[in-house]
């Protein structure tokens, strides 16, 4: 089934310069990219997205570390997109990633881990509708 789910090139792999590289990466794999844009998340706009991890006890690094820089998030689009994409990116933890992986080939620990991607349908809704309006998306 054909799917759409939001990915996210985080501020440590736009400062380093690797959006072309993991956009190649997930149209090389088959992605159609409806939408992307380059944005500078505020504070409450982070607290927005990350709302359900609010009462974690990393929410505020997170928060801090997605506000400190521009990210690009994209909706890609392709069957199965949402695990297709999760299994791209790698484990969360780039030490735990499969070799080939955006997170092994490029991130540094488990929270400056260079791409961010839905882990649900229900998640993928509301996370593309935080970035995109339905005139953005192709």
């Amino acid at each position: 089934m054909t799917e759409q789910t939001l990915s996210i090139i985080k501020p440590d792999g736009v400062k380093k310069r690797l959006s072309g590289k993991i956009i190649s990466i997930f149209e090389e794999n088959g992605f159609e990219i409806k939408a992307v844009k380059k944005v500078h998340l505020t504070k409450k706009q982070a607290e927005g997205f990350y709302y359900i991890h609010k009462e974690r006890p990393f929410f505020n690094s997170l928060v801090a570390f997605m506000t400190e820089g521009p990210v690009i998030p994209m909706v890609l689009s392709c069957e199965n997109a949402i695990l297709k994409n999760r299994d791209i990116m790698g484990a969360t933890n780039p030490k735990d990633a499969k070799d080939g992986t955006i997170r092994k080939m490029f991130a540094e620990s488990i929270e400056r881990n260079v791409v961010h991607g839905s882990d649900s349908i229900e998640s993928a809704k509301f996370e593309i509708s935080y970035f995109f309006n339905v005139f953005e998306i192709l």
